[in-house]
Formats: C-alpha cells, structure tokens, sequence
C-alpha cells in the first residue's frame, strides 16, 4: 500500500514543475504582448505627431509661399502693396465713422443719451465690430500658435 502511494506522490509531484513550468510561460507570454501592445501603441503616438508635425510645416510654407508672392524687389511696389488692406480698412473704419456721427447729428435732438445709444449701436453694429476684433487677435493668436512671423 506504501508503495502504491509512494508511486502516486512521485508521479503528481513530478508533474508539478511542469505545471508551474506551464503557468510560467503562459505568464511570459501574456506579458510580451502587453509589451507589444505598449509598443504598437507607442508607435501609432509616434505616427501621429509626425503627420500633426508635417502638417504644421505644410501649413508654414504654404504661408511662406503666399507672402514671398507679395515681394517683388521694388520698393515702392512692395510698399504699395503692403498698403492696401491698411488703407482700405481706415477707408471703412472713418467711413463707418462719419456715417455714425452723421446719424448721431440727425437724432440728437430726438431724446436722452440712453436712446441715442440704442438707437446707434444696434446688434448689427455689434456684429461688425466683434468679426473685426476676433480676425485681428484671432490672427495674432494663430501666428503665435504656429510660430509664423512676417
């Protein structure tokens, strides 16, 4: 009886190191393809910065190429036309100005401040003056952003 026993422990016991040896390596494997889920991860990132990269440097030289066009040796040319945006912008604003203050001329008399206001300072007004303040510092900001000098 001993020796049946003795016979049953030795053949359990000796599968036990290939048991562990077994739950080892199931270990093992799990573990590298965590690694080359990691990696796989880490190069998709890897991917991605690169093309937000190359797309900000398209963005750059396509912005660099519209401006060089605008250079063209000469002084006075290149400085005519630096000219215009400015000057037609001051065009509008004194118009817009004049325009404003002769409204103002003809209502003046009709009543108090408060309605004068309303009357010339109206949501399209508002509108106007909001598109023109966000396309100056949105353009600032966006040339910060992106490290764009002119």
């Amino acid at each position: 009886m001993i020796t049946l026993l003795a016979s049953i422990a030795g053949f359990i016991t000796s599968i036990i190191p290939e048991f562990f040896k077994f739950l080892m390596d199931k270990s093992d494997k799990k573990h590298e393809l965590e690694i080359m889920d990691r990696q796989i991860e880490l190069q998709k990132q890897t991917i991605d910065a690169k093309l937000q990269e190359i797309r900000g440097c398209v963005d750059i030289a396509e912005t660099k190429a519209l401006y060089t066009t605008f250079k063209s040796g000469i002084f006075w040319t290149d400085a005519l036309n630096a000219s215009v945006r400015p000057v037609l912008a001051y065009c509008f604003f004194l118009l817009y100005g004049a325009i404003k203050y002769l409204q103002f001329k003809s209502i003046a008399t009709v009543g108090n401040e408060l309605e004068i206001i309303e009357i010339l300072w109206t949501v399209d007004d508002q509108a106007i003056f909001a598109g023109i303040i966000s396309f100056y510092f949105g353009q600032r900001a966006m040339r910060r952003r992106y490290g764009i000098r002119r």
